[in-house]
């Protein structure tokens, strides 16, 4: 049976909340969103959260917020077609040391297209 990825998120946050011996006011204060927001998420009623919310939740948290949206990595061989898309990062001017934020996008695109299907 497979899970939709959007079901995931919201099961996850609370999971690792309640590990974490965090009420659901406590963490939506210190994340800096509403009670009632983060409600809907943990309940699935709003499974389409920004990015900004979802790192503020993984940051309470402490924990990559990969973790929170459900996704692993997984392991690619680099062909020519990778290489040619990191030149193009680098002509634009994206550091190495760069890729980590652009990554979280990267993560959050993917999960929302994933979550679409």
């Amino acid at each position: 049976m497979m899970v939709k990825v959007s079901n995931v998120i919201g099961k996850n946050i609370q999971e690792i909340r309640m590990k974490k011996g965090l009420t659901l006011s406590e963490l939506a204060e210190q994340a800096n969103i509403s009670k009632s927001y983060l409600s809907n998420i943990e309940r699935e009623l709003n499974d389409n959260p920004s990015i900004q919310v979802v790192e503020k939740i993984s940051k309470v948290l402490g924990v990559d917020f990969r973790t929170l949206l459900g996704t692993k990595q997984e392991n690619y061989s680099l062909d020519n077609d990778w290489i040619d898309l990191v030149m193009e990062l680098q002509e634009i001017g994206i550091k190495k040391e760069e890729i980590g934020e652009y990554k979280k996008v990267f993560e959050f695109v993917k999960w929302n297209f994933e979550k679409s299907k």
